[in-house]
């Protein structure tokens, strides 16, 4: 994370929220195992909560501190980078991400973008609630992002690269909208299809 005030560093375009890349040595037993029991938590395209907006935070307490743990949790299971309340089925304006295996989990609650660089760039993202699928998605480079953290108390993210698209992603499932529609017209067919083809597969399979 970068607070307020440090000079923002641009890095290369990665995925976003996306699950190991197959062409990765296949997971131990158990990570796989809690990978795919925290899959099984996360709402999916097509569940209305996915593109509903959600409520702002307004307790602030021992109750939400245990939801931001479990989030964190889940995330942590489903190799993901980020994680948003809708994307459990709860209505809040609440995310969690981390950036790097050994950085902290950064909680923003309320999120607010102050200010977005004019420069953008194309990276590839996944998403947990859409697994399998990637879409490249323009975003901008640098952003300042003000919230509050689990404690009620202000938070300023100002961030580049990695930690800038992360926060965009999953600030979009606080607003309801998923890569699908930040994609071009060709990319987001490309995706259902593979999505209707995953699934013919799955029903073979059954």
């Amino acid at each position: 994370m970068a607070e307020e005030g440090n000079e923002p560093q641009e890095v290369e375009p990665v995925e976003v929220e996306a699950v190991e890349p197959e062409e990765a040595p296949p997971l131990d037993p158990e990570v796989e195992a809690r990978r795919i029991a925290a899959m099984s938590l996360i709402r999916r395209l097509g569940d209305p909560v996915l593109k509903s907006r959600a409520t702002p935070v307004d307790r602030f307490d021992e109750s939400l501190r245990r939801q931001v743990g479990r989030m964190a949790g889940i995330m942590n299971d489903a190799l993901g980078v980020g994680l948003a309340a809708p994307q459990l089925g709860i209505s809040q304006r609440l995310l969690v991400y981390r950036v790097g295996p050994d950085a902290p989990v950064i909680v923003l609650a309320n999120p607010e973008l102050e200010w977005a660089s004019g420069d953008e760039e194309e990276g590839l993202e996944g998403c947990l609630s859409i697994p399998g699928i990637t879409v490249d998605v323009e975003r901008p480079v640098h952003v300042r992002v003000s919230a509050l953290d689990e404690e009620g108390e202000e938070r300023t993210v100002e961030a580049s690269g990695l930690e800038a698209r992360v926060i965009q992603h999953e600030m979009d499932h606080l607003d309801g909208v998923l890569i699908l529609e930040r994609t071009t017209r060709d990319e987001r067919k490309r995706a259902l299809r593979e999505l209707r083809e995953a699934e013919q597969r799955a029903d073979e399979a059954a």
